[in-house]
């Protein structure tokens, strides 16, 4: 179950920073550009934004298919996300993750590396910012709505990843899915559901509270 969560976090974790934090390039298509520019624009203009989530993992040829639901909170850098019946916070400082079933809390340093439950986003911001170019490429209607895709392509080697496609809502102007297409035929997706911005949250939504784990073992 811990080494699950651990992998499934951090490509949950990837995303959502990718969410945050998507990385124009204007040396290519002036069409995806000027899309993924005021999406990104929108999105980083809220105070806060939390939607739920579907996370898949596929692999047909090995007959691997894991899926996630879940669901996150964003402000800037701060962040609550709960899936796998857990729970990961980060309150600017530390990162907190809580696991109810093992009463479990890992309190880290999100800029240690060397550990597996810790996701540096200043890095993952890095990874996809780092050596990416982008194309317009296929449009589809979903439920109703307009999905544009954008594919970003990897300028340099890279043996796991073929592509990333980011699809846009065309009519909303917001993130919709994001799709890793990687060489061992594995194909990851999140989707993004029920989006809503600048919500009420009480000024410690995203303050670890020691107290409302009385019994819970704290590793840190």
């Amino acid at each position: 179950m811990m080494e699950y969560f651990k992998k499934s976090l951090k490509k949950v974790m990837q995303f959502i920073v990718l969410i945050n934090f998507i990385y124009i390039n204007g040396q290519e298509s002036s069409d995806a550009y000027e899309l993924l520019t005021n999406v990104s624009n929108k999105f980083q203009s809220y105070k806060n934004v939390s939607f739920d989530f579907n996370y898949i993992l596929e692999n047909k040829s090995e007959k691997i298919r894991q899926e996630i639901k879940g669901d996150a909170t964003i402000s800037k850098k701060l962040y609550k996300i709960n899936f796998l019946e857990a729970i990961q916070l980060f309150d600017g400082n530390k990162v907190y993750t809580i696991i109810p079933e093992n009463e479990e809390i890992t309190i880290i340093d999100p800029n240690n590396e060397n550990d597996d439950l810790g996701i540096n986003i200043s890095n993952i911001f890095k990874f996809y910012k780092e050596g990416y170019s982008f194309e317009w490429d296929i449009k589809q209607k979903i439920d109703g709505n307009i999905i544009q895709y954008i594919k970003l392509l990897p300028d340099t080697s890279n043996n796991e990843l073929k592509y990333i496609l980011i699809g846009i809502n065309e009519l909303k102007m917001t993130l919709y899915r994001i799709i890793e297409i990687g060489y061992e035929n594995t194909q990851t997706t999140l989707t993004l559901l029920n989006q809503k911005e600048n919500i009420d949250l009480s000024d410690d939504y995203f303050k670890f509270k020691k107290e409302s784990y009385p019994d819970y073992y704290i590793n840190q």
